[in-house]
């Protein structure tokens, strides 16, 4: 985390140095052709799955997402543009994720289910990412190669793979608990042979929608929403029902017993973290919900640096013009 950090500043120092470095220092460059690009990316994340939501029905999406849960991302990219209208970007990012189920303002409804469910999650995450840019409004410039003051909407679509960590609450010690060792679901038990244990590595899909500003010919800011599409319905730990609160001790070669014990009182966190509320903890009711995967979204402020055009100087980098 700490050499990520560091990486990061350096990079803020190389736009900062870029910007207010004289332009008599800089060398001329021919604008157009292929270029590249690194920056930086800052915003915020959420979380979209079982935990957590709003009035009604829990559903898929923007419906349930909790502002109030909102977490800091961070990010470091480097792109490539063959043309003006597309490019390949390599990024990688880390945040924070988190759901939980108290945070519901129950009315009466199908929310009361979630809200009296009591669980919660907390989870960090790594991401690589590789996806393409597509910039539509190019075909309408008069002159693309010349970057200066244009304003351009893009899509945002690729491949990628991240890490998380979903841990919970304990009601009673207040200490954060890794909930995967424990088994939560019966993933793994001779009870449950259908439920295997989840993976920590997941593929996504990112998809979005940003648009950029370039400030100079070297500096470009943007927004950008992008969305994950993920695999696994095990981010916050829950997907499925409720196991036979016994099955944590059956399972000896899977469970050390203080994890047991550890595990009967994470799985089942109704009645106000006590456990034990009338319909819940019971083995085959609803805990999750398996046919919705769970996602997430960061919301990225963007800074990049053109790194110069291959044109006219045998492929070779060369430093940036700056045109106020």
């Amino acid at each position: 985390m700490k050499k990520f950090l560091h990486f990061l500043w350096g990079t803020c120092v190389i736009l900062l140095f870029s910007i207010f470095l004289p332009t008599h220092v800089l060398a001329q460059y021919n604008d157009g052709g292929p270029f590249s690009e690194i920056g930086v990316t800052v915003g915020p994340s959420n979380f979209l799955g079982d935990l957590g939501g709003h009035l009604g029905k829990g559903q898929t999406f923007l419906k349930d997402n909790n502002f109030n849960l909102t977490k800091l991302s961070v990010g470091a990219h480097f792109s490539y543009y063959p043309k003006d209208w597309i490019g390949v970007r390599v990024a990688v990012n880390i945040g924070k994720l988190e759901g939980d189920d108290k945070i519901i303002k129950g009315k009466g409804g199908l929310e009361e289910a979630r809200y009296n469910r009591g669980l919660d999650f907390q989870s960090k995450f790594f991401e690589a990412i590789v996806v393409g840019e597509f910039f539509p409004t190019v075909f309408f410039e008069e002159d693309p190669s010349d970057l200066y003051h244009k304003l351009r909407p893009y899509g945002i679509a690729g491949i990628g793979v991240f890490h998380f960590n979903p841990k919970g609450i304990n009601p009673y010690t207040g200490e954060l608990v890794e909930l995967r060792p424990l088994r939560l679901e019966g993933q793994g038990f001779t009870e449950y042979p259908d439920r295997k244990q989840f993976s920590l590595w997941q593929p996504n899909i990112p998809l979005g929608v940003g648009i950029k500003y370039w400030v100079n010919d070297n500096l470009s800011l943007g927004v950008e929403v992008l969305y994950r599409k993920t695999f696994t319905d095990y981010i916050d730990g829950v997907s499925t029902t409720y196991v036979d609160k016994n099955s944590f001790s059956n399972n000896p070669n899977l469970l050390s017993s203080s994890q047991a014990a550890l595990a009967k009182i994470m799985y089942d966190k109704s009645n106000n973290g006590t456990g034990g509320a009338p319909g819940y903890g019971l083995a085959g009711e609803k805990r999750g919900d398996p046919s919705q995967k769970d996602a997430y979204y960061t919301f990225g402020i963007k800074l990049g640096i053109r790194l110069g055009s291959s044109n006219g100087f045998n492929n070779s980098t060369r430093c940036p013009v700056i045109r106020f």
